[in-house]
């Protein structure tokens, strides 16, 4: 299987998907700890995917989402943006209703 059908079978296989950098129990850097922090205020729940497991994905989803960094979070297989737009949409009550919405 080709690295973008891995990626888009992911992407259909949950509504809300975190590729980040570790887990949420164990995040691997500041941006992602930011990005969970923001889910898990909201309390849906979210699968993830440890691009520190996974080099093809690591790589392939900088191509795949035209995104260099991480994490990178998507809702409906649609890409939200990483840290920063999450935790502004998470002030901004943005992302709740979009994960209302979601689940």
């Amino acid at each position: 299987m080709d690295i973008n059908t891995r990626i888009k079978k992911q992407l259909d296989e949950h509504d809300i998907l975190l590729f980040m950098k570790g887990t949420p129990e164990f995040p691997q850097c500041g941006f992602s700890g930011q990005t969970v922090a923001a889910l898990n205020a909201i309390g849906k729940p979210f699968a993830f995917v440890n691009i520190f497991e996974d080099q093809e994905i690591r790589e392939g989803l900088k191509v795949y989402s035209n995104w260099p960094t991480f994490p990178q979070l998507y809702v409906k297989g649609e890409l939200i943006g990483g840290s920063d737009i999450v935790v502004e949409m998470f002030h901004s009550g943005e992302l709740k209703k979009l994960l209302d919405e979601a689940a």
